[in-house]
C-alpha cells in the first residue's frame, strides 16, 4: 500500500511466492460470500475470496479514519452506523501510520482496540488527574469506555494494523470522535456564547459537526483533559520501539514466511 508515495510502504514479499500460490489456492476453496484476511506482520492486508487475492489499499477500499493519512476497513456497520440507524456495533481494520498518532478524541460508546503491532494508547485518568501512556504489543486489546478521552500511536516504524469495535457509532456520526476544538463549541453552544468563528472552523473528526450537546457530558471538562492529552502528545511524541520489541518483530516476520507451505 502506498499513500502520497511514501507513508504507507508495507510490501514484504509475502505475496510473492509460496504466500501468493497459498492464498491463491485458499481463495479456490472458498464458497461464496466467504473473506479471508491475512494481517501481515509487516502491516499490510491481504484479501482473497473466490474470485482472487490482492492487498487491501486506500485508494479503493478504505476509508479516512479520524485523521487524514490513517485508514479504516468496515468488517460489520458502516460509517453512517448510529443510535437512529443501528447495528449494534461497528468492526474495522484500521491501518494506522508509521510513528503517528491520532488526534485525542472521545467516542460517544465504549470501543475494543485489538494491537497488532507496537503501540501506545493515552488515556486521561479522571480520578487522578492525569494522562496516562499505555503501551501495547501484538495481541493486546484494550477496552475503552464511553466518553474517555483518549488517542492511540504507533510506535514502530511500520504501518499498524488494529482491529477496533464500536459500540453504536460509525465515523460519520457527530459523537464517533469528539475532539478538544469540537468540545470546546459544544460547551460555548450549550452556555449560549461563543464566537461564531470558532463554530465555522470546528471540525470533528471524520464526520459532520454535531448540532446538540451530548446529554449528561460536561463538555468544558471533555475539552480541558483531551487538551491535557494533546500536551502529553507533544511531550512524549508517538513513543518508540524498544530493542526486544524490534528484535520480537523480525523474528515474528521468519515465523511467518516459515508458516507458509511450500
Amino acid at each position: 500500500m502506498s499513500q502520497n508515495g511514501s507513508r504507507f510502504d508495507v510490501s514484504s514479499g509475502w505475496l510473492d511466492g509460496a504466500g501468493l500460490r497459498r492464498m491463491r489456492r485458499l481463495a479456490g476453496r472458498l464458497p461464496g460470500g466467504v473473506e479471508l484476511y491475512g494481517l501481515l506482520p509487516g502491516g499490510g492486508i491481504v484479501f482473497a475470496d473466490r474470485d482472487g487475492v490482492r492487498e487491501l489499499g486506500p485508494e479503493r477500499e478504505f476509508l479516512r479514519f479520524i485523521d487524514d493519512g490513517q485508514f479504516a476497513h468496515y468488517l460489520v456497520g458502516d460509517a453512517a452506523t448510529s443510535p437512529e440507524r443501528p447495528s449494534n456495533a461497528t468492526v474495522k481494520l484500521g491501518v494506522v501510520g508509521p510513528r503517528s498518532a491520532f488526534t485525542p478524541h472521545a467516542h460517544g460508546g465504549e470501543h475494543f482496540v485489538l494491537s497488532l503491532g507496537h503501540a501506545a494508547c493515552g488515556l486521561y485518568d479522571a480520578d487522578r488527574a492525569e494522562v496516562t501512556q499505555v503501551p501495547l504489543v501484538p495481541g493486546v486489546m484494550i477496552r475503552i469506555p464511553e466518553m474517555m478521552p483518549h488517542s492511540f500511536a504507533n510506535r514502530g516504524g511500520a504501518p499498524l494494523t488494529i482491529l477496533a469495535a464500536n459500540t453504536g457509532y460509525g465515523i460519520d456520526h457527530e459523537d464517533y470522535a469528539i475532539t478538544a476544538r469540537e468540545a470546546e463549541r459544544r460547551s460555548a453552544a450549550a452556555s449560549g456564547g461563543g464566537p461564531a468563528e470558532a463554530e465555522a472552523e470546528a471540525v470533528i473528526a471524520d464526520g459532520p459537526l454535531g448540532t446538540v450537546p451530548r446529554a449528561g457530558t460536561d463538555f468544558a471538562a471533555l475539552a480541558a483533559a483531551l487538551r491535557d492529552i494533546e500536551g502529553a502528545q507533544r511531550l512524549r511524541g508517538t513513543g518508540t520501539t524498544t530493542v526486544r520489541e524490534r528484535l520480537a518483530t523480525r523474528m515474528r516476520r521468519i515465523a511467518s514466511a516459515l508458516e507458509v507451505p511450500r
